[in-house]
């Protein structure tokens, strides 16, 4: 790989929170080297997590473009090429993935679904801000990649690592 823009596509089944969440901060850490874009299955006509947007907005993250999209919006001619493919969802429900033409490394990167967060409104902000930590740091270490040294296969690697628990990958 050379030194370019590369585009990263983050699913989620909803593309409501995981996804919404880690295409605004790769794209605020990307620092002219990527492109983050999100998508779903089956996302929201409602639109992303409201909780999300104003963690992401509190944050200094830019929320405006923001939205809850299908994955179909990636697969068609005129649909960006996609270099990666990370899945967030926490468990894959026997769902078959869109081939997303071209793509050059996929991977899978569990995180709990906020939905399904309970509890009160500062424990579902904790684990909101738990979950955006986590996000943070798998993006850091990702934006750190040696890209222009690791073939295709070195790269699979590296980030189906970053899927584990960072605290068992020190």
């Amino acid at each position: 790989m050379t030194d370019r823009i590369y585009n990263v596509l983050f699913l989620c089944t909803r593309n409501s929170a995981r996804s919404i969440m880690a295409e605004a901060i790769l794209n605020s850490m990307a620092d002219g080297r990527f492109r983050a874009f999100s998508a779903g299955s089956d996302p929201l006509h409602t639109g992303p997590v409201p909780e999300v947007l104003t963690q992401l907005k509190s944050l200094g993250h830019d929320v405006t473009g923001l939205r809850s999209k299908s994955w179909d919006e990636f697969t068609g001619p005129d649909a960006p090429r996609m270099d990666f493919v990370i899945a967030l969802c926490d468990t894959l429900n026997l769902q078959a993935c869109p081939d997303f033409e071209g793509t050059h490394v996929t991977a899978a990167w569990p995180l709990p679904d906020p939905a399904k967060f309970s509890g009160s409104a500062p424990e579902r902000a904790t684990l909101l801000n738990e979950l955006y930590a986590a996000l943070h740091r798998r993006l850091a270490i990702f934006t750190s990649l040696p890209f222009g040294t690791l073939d295709r296969m070195a790269l699979k690697a590296r980030l189906d690592e970053l899927a584990q628990p960072l605290a068992a990958a020190r």
